[in-house]
């Protein structure tokens, strides 16, 4: 690995852990192992620097929502994703940017964490959609809302683990979400019942008003 990737890898996990506001050049070279040559020959400072951290920060985000778009059942994509194993009390690695007051002041910062964000609702809903369309939700459900929903019981999720200092809290997040899932799932209309067929059940040949008109006649 060159030393331009381990000044991002550095600085992106110093992101997560950290802040932006609270890591500087400094601490990013010293966590790579690189000099300040390396550092300024590749990049421009630090704001540089946290926008291709941030990058790859959003590209692994992204990657650990592969199943999402994974071949087989919808519905089992959206809870294996949900009950995925995730580090609550380190936080999202691209929510905890919006704690962070420097990068809520920088437009080109926020875009990045406001992008990541879109993606990841895009994938749920295409995800939640595709589960409408096969049955397996309701059809009322409207696959935007219930997206959002589900990014802020995960966002909820880390949130109370770090508070909590346990991982309890974001593995309670998911099972809960899992329970709506299901509870969504169990709320489908169930399959129309055919039609009896009354002229099978009063015989061959006959309908309703010739077999009564039979038993008057007899």
């Amino acid at each position: 690995m060159g030393s331009k990737e381990k000044l991002i890898e550095a600085m992106a996990s110093l992101l997560w852990e950290r802040g932006y506001a609270a890591t500087s050049p400094r601490e990013v070279m010293a966590a790579a192992g690189v000099g300040q040559g390396s550092m300024y020959h590749h990049f421009s400072g630090k704001h540089d620097l946290a926008v291709q951290a941030m990058r790859l920060s959003i590209d692994t985000a992204m990657a650990r929502n592969a199943t999402l778009t994974a071949d087989g059942d919808p519905l089992d994509r959206l809870k294996a994703n949900l009950l995925a194993p995730r580090p609550g009390t380190k936080g999202c690695r691209v929510g905890r940017m919006t704690q962070d007051p420097e990068v809520l002041a920088d437009p080109e910062l926020l875009g990045l964490v406001g992008e990541a964000f879109e993606q990841m609702h895009r994938l749920w809903a295409d995800t939640i959609r595709e589960a409408i369309d096969a049955g397996q939700l309701p059809p009322q459900l409207d696959p935007e809302d219930l997206a959002s929903t589900l990014q802020a019981v995960l966002q909820g999720g880390y949130v109370l683990s770090r508070a909590q200092g346990e991982q309890a809290p974001m593995d309670a997040a998911m099972r809960g979400a899992v329970a709506l899932l299901d509870a969504a799932a169990d709320c489908r209309d169930p399959a129309p019942k055919a039609p009896r067929n009354h002229t099978a059940a009063l015989g061959p040949g006959l309908d309703r008003g010739e077999h009564i008109d039979k038993k008057e006649s007899a």
